[in-house]
């Protein structure tokens, strides 16, 4: 049997999630009956999709016919994603928590298939909506007028679509193919361990996450031995990296040209419901700050005690100031006073998710690393981390928490009105971040809140100087990959290149590193996923400072807003708060603290000693 997520026992320091009280376990009679339910309730929702007669269709007025046909068949389709979804999170997050679990391996195999033989029914709606006209819809159907948002969504897409027969065709095509190649990269990273090799000749074997996670180890000799651990073990595994991602990225290639978008970026636009005039205000904005965050990291270089840029081993290392270590409970505590400052609802969030098993905290062999949130049943979620005894932990479990409250906004909205875009759906997450921040610059002075800023601006130099690398690194593979396959040297010559152009004099360039392609999954995918971290950082700093401008004013309409990321354009979510996201000034604003909290990290960096 394979057991689902246990709660911790009392000899465990650190909790692991549990949702047995839904499913007991992968082949228990719930989770079995929900699975064989789900098969009967996609193909009766294909049925009446074709008894409705929804598909491509010439233009015309809306008839009776199509309200009844829309307001049956939007329920019924929601219904039946809900379903995938709730027994979609249970596998995934099985396999997340151990890649060596075989039987939900399959089970997510066949998972998506099941995901596959349902997608092609959007694309379907997507051409009978955009033929009849939403407004017209929205005029006579009630179930229409909820889904005005998600709707005009589908109506667009319908200019970026093959035909139906091809978009079913690669959607099933997909399970084997794209799909596939994702998994390899997880599988083969999840289970990759080095060694490293201290100079005093002792070693020690350890998974990579673990490896990773020696990077803000407070002995730079600890740092810099994992680094070159780093650099002896990425290449043992990078011809079927490299090999996932030319896959990943030619398929792509290919079908971003069938769909008609003249740039790789436009589709990650659209996915993301953000418009280019927006997007280039957020870049114009990221580059100007650029200068700032290199001679920050040349600042904290000379508190490490070198001389000209950061090592590649330093980017995330702690001060070499006096700092406890930071354990669970006490970063718990930290999260939970720094919510309930902005509310007493969001205050209560931290207990709740540990109350209800919510949170898989430990670092282990086989688990993947990173940390994520993923929506489970009603307003609950499922939150995993590799918990070390760190501010940046803290930062993390804020982070985190940040879409688990999203996702109590989201409880009430049907599953196309929650289909977050992800630029959007790092809201609620930075908001919670910064909480955490502030509550805590206000109350530490000294070397602490040296520290406090330091880790604050660890963080936004990896969300806007290394994200804006992977973004200059994803563009240039798109373009390549367009051309020919991409070797393993090729992909390791064009990440230095992008590090370059971002990093440029704040990085050590001869400590850069050249496998971070294989490193980070957010490259697997077949849509830009970094920058949309930017977006999400900035946007919910300028969001902090709408809330420091006037807090009940902006508690009266944040859930609200939150609620509706599914349904509106981050422009329409912006003007909610005044905010003109297609404004490079508001974006600058928002940057502008970044540069002031650099400002006051030298001023105390030199009041302590540590720069002269």
């Amino acid at each position: 049997m394979t057991a689902l997520h246990e709660p911790a026992s009392t000899e465990e320091a650190l909790p692991r999630w549990s949702f047995a009280d839904v499913y007991d376990s992968l082949d228990g009679r719930a989770f079995v009956g929900d699975f064989e339910g789900l098969e009967a309730d996609i193909t009766r929702t294909l049925g009446l999709f074709d008894e409705l007669g929804i598909k491509a269709i010439e233009p015309r007025p809306v008839t009776p016919a199509d309200v009844e046909a829309i307001e049956r068949a939007l329920p019924e389709m929601n219904r039946t994603n809900e379903t995938l979804m709730r027994l979609f999170t249970c596998v995934e997050t099985t396999v997340a928590a151990n890649t060596r679990d075989s039987a939900a391996q399959a089970l997510s195999s066949r998972l998506h298939a099941l995901d596959a033989s349902l997608s092609p029914l959007e694309t379907r709606l997507a051409n009978w909506v955009n033929a009849l006209g939403v407004d017209g819809l929205a005029a006579a159907s009630p179930q229409a007028d909820d889904h005005r948002g998600p709707l005009n969504r589908l109506a667009a897409r319908a200019a970026h679509q093959m035909s139906e027969p091809e978009e079913a065709l690669y959607s099933e095509l997909s399970t084997t193919g794209r799909s596939s190649w994702v998994s390899l990269h997880a599988d083969i990273t999840s289970q990759l361990s080095a060694t490293v090799i201290l100079g005093d000749g002792m070693s020690e074997t350890m998974p990579m996450a673990s490896v990773r996670g020696l990077s803000n180890h407070r002995d730079p000799d600890m740092r810099h031995a994992a680094y070159r651990a780093e650099m002896q073990t990425w290449p043992t595994v990078a011809v079927p990296c490299a090999a996932a991602l030319n896959a990943i990225k030619g398929d792509a290639v290919i079908v971003n040209r069938r769909r008609n978008w003249e740039h790789h970026l436009d589709a990650s636009l659209y996915a993301n419901s953000i418009s280019r005039p927006t997007f280039e205000a957020m870049q114009s904005a990221v580059v100007s700050s650029l200068p700032d965050l290199r001679r920050w990291m040349r600042i904290k270089s000379a508190a490490h005690g070198h001389a000209g840029a950061l090592a590649w081993w330093d980017l995330v290392a702690p001060l070499p100031i006096e700092q406890g270590a930071i354990d669970f409970d006490t970063g718990v505590g930290i999260v939970t006073d720094a919510f309930t400052s902005y509310s007493d609802r969001l205050g209560r969030l931290p207990g709740r998710a540990l109350a209800e098993h919510w949170i898989d905290a430990e670092a282990r062999d086989g688990k993947v690393g990173g940390a994520f949130c993923a929506s489970f049943v009603d307003d609950r979620s499922l939150v995993l981390l590799n918990w070390r005894d760190s501010m940046d932990s803290v930062q993390t479990l804020a982070h985190e928490l940040g879409h688990a409250y999203h996702n109590t906004q989201l409880a009430e909205r049907t599953m196309l009105q929650k289909q977050l875009p992800m630029a959007l759906a790092e809201t609620a997450s930075i908001f919670c971040e910064t909480l955490v921040v502030e509550a805590g610059l206000q109350r530490v002075s000294g070397a602490a809140r040296l520290a406090l800023l330091d880790v604050d601006l660890i963080g936004t130099n990896q969300i806007v100087v290394d994200i804006h690398s992977r973004f200059l690194f994803e563009s240039a593979v798109y373009e390549r990959r367009a051309k020919s396959k991409i070797g393993v040297e090729e992909f390791s010559e064009m990440m230095v290149e992008a590090q370059l152009a971002a990093y440029g004099d704040g990085l050590d360039q001869t400590t850069a590193h050249p496998y971070m392609w294989a490193v980070k999954p957010h490259y697997y995918g077949s849509s830009f996923y970094n920058w949309p971290y930017t977006f999400g950082a900035l946007f919910g700093l300028g969001l902090y400072q709408q809330f420091g401008n006037d807090p009940q004013q902006f508690r009266l309409g944040y859930d609200d807003l939150l609620s509706r990321c599914g349904m509106a354009t981050a422009e329409q979510l912006g003007s909610q708060f005044g905010i003109d996201v297609t404004d490079v000034s508001f974006w600058t604003a928002s940057l502008d603290v970044v540069r002031q909290r650099i400002t006051e990290y030298e001023r105390l960096a030199g009041e302590l000693g540590l720069i002269s």
